[in-house]
């Protein structure tokens, strides 16, 4: 530590950001408000879709389908609700007829057909009072936006004997990202206030609370700039907003909550403000630095999946990671400097103490050094107990059944939800998620009727409709018996693929787009995991010196997820709580949701890592004593990281108030997995497994201990160890 009468020592870094710190944030202003200008409007640039893998052989037929059979692949419907009349009353007949011919004038609008025109019985409802129209928005996710928006008012409402409402995969796609916009504003308006009154609780001072909130800012401007940026290259969806708030808010919290609590520790020793900088960028600096690239690690995995859902969510939170670990490590320290002892000004908990002295510094970790000598006094029964009832909390998601977002992810008086659902319940063979079978290449009509024989003849198929022949392509329509994505339907899939033919044919459809969207996330998932757990291995041991500890990292971490997978599976699979929370469950979870709360959850979890490891790495290094490091580890970190956590916890609940089911399974999700890591994972399970493993913990063979020696990074500027090489080797060996 440095002495108050010593000149200050400072790394070239610390005198980087600290040399004209008025400079430096006026820049940042600068380049924030252009930010703001290159940024606005990015939401409505990003789309609804992207579950689908591009490559899959349903995205090449159903391009095909929207390109030779337009007609095939409707995306608007018009649902025509007759009253107490019939669909075949001739006033209503006549009406509809109408605004059939009607939406076939529209710019825009193709393959347009109704059940006034063909009498198909798919498309009339079974009671006989409602019927649809169908037709297809031609152009991209945006054109078609802005032709729904253009058309929908002048067909939505009552037309003489007839109420129209518009639903179809454009208006679900449309309502969703209009809804993300506005419950994204209000979780912004609810955690911004909530966490600024948990920072002002943390901290005590008002000036230290609006810092975190200031480094937040910063870095979620900048990324909704840079996802601006990338609409222009590549598709990014609408949901990575939300990722970017969250994440903005919550690593700015995190690091600044790291980097703020070691300065004024280090201002509380007599240290000069610039003296506590550079031995706060030296210590907290190096872990932020590690913690973010953790996280972005784990975040970077998405990008090994194709869908374009996925890859958004990397996009966004390697860049919403590395802004607000860059605004703390430059920014922040200006701040720092400027402020100096200010920092510690207005301290509003005064009004609440009526006189009494606040604790000394030394006192406020006394209850966590508690807790970490009570759990490694008994760390068999703790490291067995919390990893039982984490078992037992993920075992739910064995159960687990995938399926694809659709309507259903809307507030269940949204007008295309209620459009879907009255499909759902009152139409035959669930019209909107049948299956269509590409066949291309020259063919007689009676290879085509003997192709359709042998379709309708596999067990699972309701009815075979077509072909439609146009050159030497043509399609089929297979309704399948039962719900259109489930079990029976996947196996349809398979069984359709596996039919012989004279012609070359491809199937797509919802069920087929599901099935290759699993087989996409099976085939790569473990190339995803790998890139983690290596990565992950590598960046901790770089940052301990230890085998050991990054193992148990990597396995305690994936250990601490079990809860949140198996209360999405309870929750929002099987529906428990769905009238409190405000949803509809489909019964099943959307593919990629797991893959992408995995990444998320896993790197918070390590960020929370980093932080207990590194304090009690620096600990280690001063002293040689296992048991004290890990104590004086906890004391030091257990209420930063819990107030990290609960801080996090607040941003995602409110990411979680979403009408929109996935974004409130993310949210609700992930908080719920910050918690039972910081609370479960960080004070209990770590502990205990740290004194069963005691001083072998930190061992390593020789050769990697030297090129940690040479290539690692550590928080603090460790003494000389307290033990020789040999002993440690002794250490190791007697414990291999």
């Amino acid at each position: 530590m440095t002495e108050v009468n010593t000149p200050p020592r400072t790394g070239g870094w610390t005198r980087f950001v600290t040399a004209r710190p008025r400079l430096s944030l006026l820049v940042a202003l600068v380049i924030t408000a252009l930010a703001v200008l290159a940024g606005s409007g990015v939401a409505d640039r990003l789309g609804a879709g992207g579950w689908e893998d591009p490559a899959a052989e349903s995205t090449r037929a159903t391009k095909a389908l929207e390109r030779e059979f337009p007609g095939s692949q409707p995306n608007l419907l018009l649902l025509v609700d007759a009253g107490d009349a019939p669909v075949d009353d001739p006033a209503v007949a006549a009406e509809a007829k109408r605004l059939t011919q009607r939406l076939a004038s529209e710019r825009g609008i193709t393959g347009v057909g109704s059940y006034w025109q063909s009498g198909a019985p798919a498309l009339r409802a079974e009671d006989g009072h409602e019927a649809l129209i169908a037709a297809r928005i031609t152009g991209d996710e945006k054109t078609a936006a802005e032709t729904l928006e253009r058309i929908a008012p002048h067909y939505r409402g009552a037309h003489g004997p007839v109420e129209v409402t518009v639903g179809g995969p454009v208006a679900v796609r449309h309502e969703m990202q209009t809804i993300i916009q506005e419950d994204l504003t209000r979780a912004e308006l609810i955690a911004l206030p909530v966490t600024l009154v948990l920072l002002v609780m943390v901290f005590g001072s008002a000036v230290a609370a609006l810092l975190p909130l200031g480094i937040g800012i910063v870095a979620i401007l900048g990324t909704n700039a840079i996802l601006r940026g990338l609409t222009e290259l590549t598709d990014v969806s609408v949901f990575a907003i939300n990722l970017t708030t969250a994440l903005g808010l919550g690593l700015a919290v995190d690091y600044a909550l790291f980097i703020v609590r070691r300065f004024r520790e280090e201002l509380s020793t007599g240290a000069e403000p610039l003296a506590a900088i550079g031995t706060t960028l030296r210590t907290a600096g190096r872990t932020v630095l590690f913690s973010a690239l953790t996280v972005a690690v784990s975040l970077a995995a998405m990008l090994v999946f194709p869908q374009y859902f996925l890859r958004s969510f990397a996009y966004a939170g390697i860049a919403v990671v590395l802004l607000a670990a860059a605004a703390a490590l430059i920014l922040l320290p200006a701040a720092l400097m400027l402020l100096g002892h200010r920092v510690n000004a207005l301290d509003l908990r005064r009004v609440f103490r009526r006189g009494h002295r606040p604790e000394p510094a030394g006192e406020e970790g006394r209850a966590w050094a508690r807790t970490a000598t009570l759990v490694m006094r008994r760390a068999p029964f703790f490291a067995l107990g919390t990893t039982a009832v984490l078992v037992l909390l993920g075992l739910p998601f064995l159960g687990v059944r995938f399926g694809t977002a659709d309507d259903r992810q809307l507030p269940s008086t949204s007008e295309s939800h209620v459009v879907q659902q009255h499909i759902r319940e009152g139409f035959p063979g669930s019209p909107d998620g049948g299956l269509e079978v590409l066949a291309q290449g020259r063919a007689t009509e009676a290879q085509y009727g003997a192709y359709k024989e042998r379709i309708a003849g596999l067990p699972d198929v309701q009815r075979v409709d077509g072909p439609l022949v146009k050159g030497d392509s043509a399609y089929f329509t297979v309704l399948p018996k039962g719900e259109a994505v489930d079990d029976p339907a996947q196996r349809l899939v398979g069984e359709l693929r596996d039919v012989r033919a004279p012609f070359d044919t491809e199937v797509t459809g919802t069920a087929a787009v599901l099935v290759d969207s699993k087989d996409a996330i099976g085939e790569r998932l473990p190339l995803a995991a790998v890139f983690i757990t290596i990565v992950t291995l590598l960046l901790v041991f770089l940052l301990t010196g230890s085998v050991l500890i990054p193992i148990q990292a990597v396995v305690l971490n994936a250990l601490s997820l079990t809860a949140m997978f198996g209360a999405v599976v309870w929750v929002f699979q099987d529906g428990h709580l769905s009238g409190l929370l405000g949803f509809t469950s489909p019964g099943s979870i959307e593919t990629t949701l797991p893959v992408l709360m995995f990444c998320v959850a896993f790197g918070l979890s390590m960020d929370y890592g980093v932080f207990l490891l590194s304090r009690i790495k620096e600990e280690y290094d001063h002293t040689g004593d296992h048991d004290q490091a890990v104590r004086h580890g906890l004391a030091r970190t257990g209420g930063l990281i819990t107030a990290a956590a609960v801080i996090l916890a607040v941003v995602m609940v409110a990411i979680g108030t979403s009408r929109v089911t996935n974004t409130k399974m993310l949210g609700l999700g992930i908080a719920l997995a910050v918690l039972m890591d910081a609370m479960i994972v960080r004070s209990l399970l770590v502990p205990a497994v740290m004194r069963l493993t005691g001083r072998a913990t930190w061992w390593a063979p020789r050769p990697l201990r030297r090129f940690h020696e040479r290539f690692g990074l550590s928080e603090g500027e460790p003494e000389p160890a307290k033990e020789s090489e040999e002993a440690r080797d002794k250490v190791g060996a007697s414990h291999a």
